[in-house]
């Protein structure tokens, strides 16, 4: 709710903080003070041995929607006053402002407007490059140019340029956000799955679309003539089809370009590490929202491939929705990362200074404006991959009690804490982390509630930090060493860019940097090498003998930049000791074509060691082009082997390229008792990938007589893309002539969830009180397998409530038994289909195909012939039976949820 709306809170909270805080002071008679215009520091928790400190405030800025850093500790903001439904707020436009602690205090003592105009309308990114300022500002990407370096723009004399434009989503979260140069000196920047059509300053054009069309009001009008759906599909220039929201690296003048990471939902942002790791954040809001490393070229699967069905409508039998929604049980998707569930991340940065001391580089750092925390990382390989463990860095909310949500749909609250909205996190170049608030009751869903525009910047450093920005001459080599060596990513650009102008003049210089300490220093120094000619690039190569797998992977990545010997470097590697370095050379196979690229992944398939996702997936990325080949020669040195003995990692390799020769082997392994059952369905998405008639017909013989969820997903499988991937093959003929499905025959047995009589228990905080028996709780949670899956007991009707409790408070977990509409999980949204002859079918639609695949209580699962249906309509309750219905009283509900807490 607006912040207006809530006089007697604000009383309150006014308060408790000094006047410093507010946006303005009391006026004499007034009868409320004003709202706050920030959260406290005091109200934040900070890992031991740090503090957080206000650096900037309202009205020194206002709604910051992202932010950058110069090198001389300058923070630039974009602003989003004119966010959504007030795109006319401020009918100047919104602006770029520049804020300085000019004597060192700590605090922001000067802040003023670089430039305001109407084009900008809520900017999702920025990124300052010495003199050059990049504003991410869909459709187009903008690059001011400060001719006078003094940080105002004047039209006589600065330059304006649209650099690229064609990204769809104005003033859209889901569109263009900011420009992070990596250490190759590449440029990286995402989109969202609001979809794109742009060309390069080459001529390479990218058409990215999806089933995703953006509306939301009179602030979105129709950009293109074209839309998101028909670009579903299409092929870029580059030969490749991607969809949804994407990573692009390109050249900073715009040639070059490639999309090495897509079909996100909307990562938010991304960083580059030294070593040249990518990671981003996805927001989905309430189900599924992750933090993930980008694997090069790599799929992240939240539409099908061609972009025209989103998770939901693909989602299988037995599957949960973390699974689903990233697809991880199919073919072709990488490694979903960190999935955390409800949330809405923003800014990501990655620590490599030196400030917090060696323990603290190799941070990461994802800010999570739904959870009113930046979360931290300390990435570990694991396989090719990386482990992510999440940590809270910084929070205002350590309950993560959360408001103001889509996964609550928008429910806010006056809670102080649950205002702090971190937008962005970036590391300044004095080492300190800065934390972007944009501060609202409420995040996404199209709004925002704080009508004072507010806003903030937090510092966290160590106690009793001061910071020291380092002064250098870029000039002269030392101080661009100096530049190079900044933890802050875009200042190292301008060491980068000179280094790399002097030419072999600074291959001494560059190459005495292996010899640091810090390691994401020495990486750096081999990118550069890499730029520097023959001799640079012979100390390069020198390097891919190097004892540490880390440097070896850096030098083999900055070479590929170069395209220098990659075949020859590659051939070598390919039976490196470390995955992660084979995991290079996988992807760098992509577009290689055959005759020279079979080898290198023959022998890269003999490294995979059966359970490596993230190696898998690269060596799928390598064979783009070359599958039915590499799966020719892989099945030709496996003839006459019984599938049901196949090793783990031959069955993956298969499994991941789907070749339609394998037909029948994934059928033995599908039909087969003696194998486990994510054996048999893994066999099963094989099938299903294949769009050959036997493999549809293998499908067919595991509907009719196989059993659990083998049989369950053969029969979708069927139905949802018997028209589809299987057109042609007489499917429809052959499910009736089965048995399996026959529209004239199918009766439809009406199921409605009754309403619930008001409640007669008592308060949740009264319940909370009771003391819960977890031994009687045992016995009447039996009552929940109606829809639940509890441990291996129940049915995935349901929400999985195994580990629920445990990540709930007691509150949460006896308001979800005794009123289950107040809450209703993202992905169980219940739907009322109506047919024709009156009946109704209360349940969740798990294909909107034809047939209508319902799922309704008890996990009972109904077809419906699509010409049946009179509508559908959404199902403003649950699903769920309350506890009541259950035949639960207060006493019961404490057992239930002591039981629950147990587990």
């Amino acid at each position: 709710m607006p912040l207006s709306t809530r006089p007697l809170v604000a009383l309150i909270l006014f308060s408790l903080l000094p006047v410093a805080l507010c946006a303005q002071a009391v006026a004499p008679g007034a009868e409320t003070p004003p709202a706050p215009a920030l959260v406290p520091v005091a109200g934040f928790a900070v890992p031991e041995g740090f503090e957080i400190t206000l650096w900037a405030q309202a009205p020194q800025l206002r709604n910051p929607t992202n932010m950058d850093v110069d090198y001389r500790g300058r923070i630039w903001v974009t602003e989003g006053v004119n966010y959504r439904s007030h795109d006319d707020r401020d009918k100047a436009g919104d602006r770029i402002v520049v804020l300085e602690d000019t004597d060192g205090d700590g605090t922001a003592d000067s802040s003023h407007v670089f430039i305001q105009e109407p084009a900008l309308g809520a900017p999702l990114g920025i990124a300052v490059i010495d003199n050059r300022i990049i504003v991410s500002n869909a459709p187009d990407l903008i690059v001011y140019t400060d001719v006078d370096r003094n940080a105002r723009w004047d039209a006589a004399i600065d330059k304006r340029e649209v650099l690229l434009t064609g990204f769809n989503g104005r003033n859209h979260d889901h569109s263009l956000h900011s420009v992070t140069v990596g250490p190759d000196g590449r440029w990286y920047f995402s989109q969202g799955n609001n979809s794109a059509h742009f060309t390069d300053r080459a001529g390479k054009t990218f058409r990215v679309g999806s089933s995703y069309e953006p509306t939301w009001g009179k602030a979105a009008p129709q950009i293109y003539s074209w839309k998101p759906t028909q670009l579903a599909g299409a092929k870029s220039d580059d030969g490749h089809v991607y969809v949804g929201g994407f990573t692009v690296r390109m050249k900073p003048d715009a040639t070059g370009t490639e999309i090495i990471g897509y079909n996100y939902r909307n990562s938010y942002e991304q960083t580059v590490t030294s070593y040249g790791d990518v990671f981003q954040n996805d927001n989905d809001d309430p189900p599924a929202s992750r933090t993930s490393f980008v694997l090069e070229y790599g799929n992240a699967g939240f539409f099908s491939k061609d972009g025209k069905r989103m998770w939901n409508a693909d989602r299988r039998p037995g599957q949960d929705i973390p699974t689903a929604e990233w697809r991880q049980e199919d073919p072709g998707v990488m490694p979903s990362g960190d999935v955390y569930g409800a949330g809405a991340p923003t800014g990501i940065a990655f620590y490599e200074g030196d400030a917090f001391g060696p323990e603290w580089r190799g941070l990461l750092l994802s800010a999570e404006a739904a959870r009113n925390t930046i979360f931290g990382y300390k990435p570990q390989a694991a396989g090719a991959g990386f482990k992510l463990e999440r940590m809270h860095f910084a929070t205002s909310n350590p309950g993560q009690d959360l408001a103001g949500t889509d996964a609550l749909r928008g429910k806010t609250s006056s809670e102080i804490n649950t205002f702090f909205r971190p937008s962005d996190v970036m590391v300044g170049p004095d080492g300190a982390v800065y934390i972007a608030d944009w501060f609202d009751p409420r995040v996404g869903g199209h709004q925002d509630f704080d009508n004072l525009t507010a806003g903030a910047i937090y510092r966290v450093a160590p106690k009793g930090f001061k910071s020291v920005v380092p002064t250098f001459d870029l000039a002269t080599t030392a101080g661009q060493l100096t530049a190079l060596r900044s933890p802050a990513v875009n200042v190292r650009a301008l060491g980068f860019n000179a280094l790399k102008a002097q030419g072999a003049a600074a291959i001494g210089p560059v190459a005495s940097l292996l010899q640091e300490t810090n390691p994401y220093i020495r990486a750096r120094a081999i990118w550069l090498l890499a730029e520097l000619g023959a001799d640079g690039l012979a100390q390069v190569e020198a390097l891919l003998g190097h004892a540490d797998a880390a440097t070896r992977l850096t030098a083999f990545r900055a070479l590929r930049r170069q395209d220098h010997r990659v075949l020859v470097h590659a051939a070598t590697l390919a039976a490196d000791p470390s995955p992660v370095v084979r995991r290079e050379v996988a992807v760098a196979m992509r577009d290689v074509p055959l005759a020279a690229a079979r080898d290198i992944l023959l022998a890269l398939a003999k490294g995979y060691d059966g359970s490596d996702r993230t190696y898998l997936e690269a060596w799928g990325i390598g064979c783009t082009g070359k599958v039915t080949e590499i799966a020719a020669a892989m099945l030709a040195a496996h003839a006459g082997v019984d599938p049901l003995q196949w090793t783990p990692a031959y069955t993956g390799l298969l499994w991941r390229l789907t070749p339609a020769a394998a037909a029948p082997q994934f059928a033995a392994r599908a039909a087969a008792a003696s194998l486990m059952e994510k054996d048999r369905l893994a066999a099963v998405t094989a099938l299903g990938f294949m769009s050959s008639k036997e493999a549809a017909m293998a499908l067919v013989d595991l509907a009719q007589k196989g059993d659990g969820l083998v049989q369950r997903q053969a029969f979708w499988w069927l139905l949802n893309y018997k028209n589809t991937r299987w057109a042609g093959h007489g499917l429809d003929a052959e499910l009736k002539a089965r048995g399996l499905y026959d529209p004239a025959t199918v009766v439809v047995t009406e199921s409605v969830v009754p309403v619930p009589e008001p409640s007669q228990l008592p308060s949740v905080a009264e319940i909370a009180a009771l003391v819960g028996d977890a031994s009687r709780g045992a016995a009447r949670v039996v009552a929940c397998y109606l829809c639940h899956r509890i441990g291996e007991q129940g049915v995935d009707y349901g929400p999985n409530i195994t580990s629920f409790a445990k990540f709930q408070t007691t509150e949460v977990v006896i308001g979800a038994i005794v009123n289950p509409s107040g809450d209703i999980a993202h992905g169980y949204e219940g739907t009322a289909v109506t047919l024709k002859d009156g009946k109704v079918v209360q349940g969740m639609v798990v294909s909107d195909s034809d047939p209508l695949v319902v799922m309704s209580m008890g996990g009972v699962t109904q077809l419906i012939p699509a010409d049946r249906v009179e509508r559908k309509q959404r199902l403003n309750r649950s699903l769920m039976l309350n506890g009541e219905q259950l035949g639960l009283d207060a006493q019961g509900v404490a057992d239930v949820v002591a039981y629950l807490k147990g587990l």
